[in-house]
């Protein structure tokens, strides 16, 4: 379960699960809920839990992210730039 950051899911939509693992586990969404209620559509906002096919608890983390396939991109690394202050700056 989680909230929908963006767009839209429905019932028959396929789907990817992306994020902490290496490789990406594909779907179809069987069903939605929302407070024990099913829903055939749910919106960004909405706190819900999606119904996979073929997909095991097992298999999710918490963290992994739910979306359209091809529509985001799986990063593993990133470069920042860190400061960091002495005591006189605070």
């Amino acid at each position: 379960s989680g909230r929908i950051d963006r767009g839209t899911v429905k019932i028959g939509d396929e789907v990817e699960i992306i994020g902490l693992k290496p490789d990406v586990i594909k779907s179809t969404v069987t069903g939605l809920e929302m407070f024990r209620k099913t829903l055939d559509l749910g919106e960004a906002g909405d706190n819900v839990g999606v119904l996979l096919r073929g997909v095991n608890r097992e298999q999710v983390e918490r963290g992994q992210v739910l979306a359209k396939p091809g529509s985001i991109q799986l990063h593993n690394k990133f470069k920042g730039e860190v400061y960091i202050l002495t005591k006189e700056e605070g």
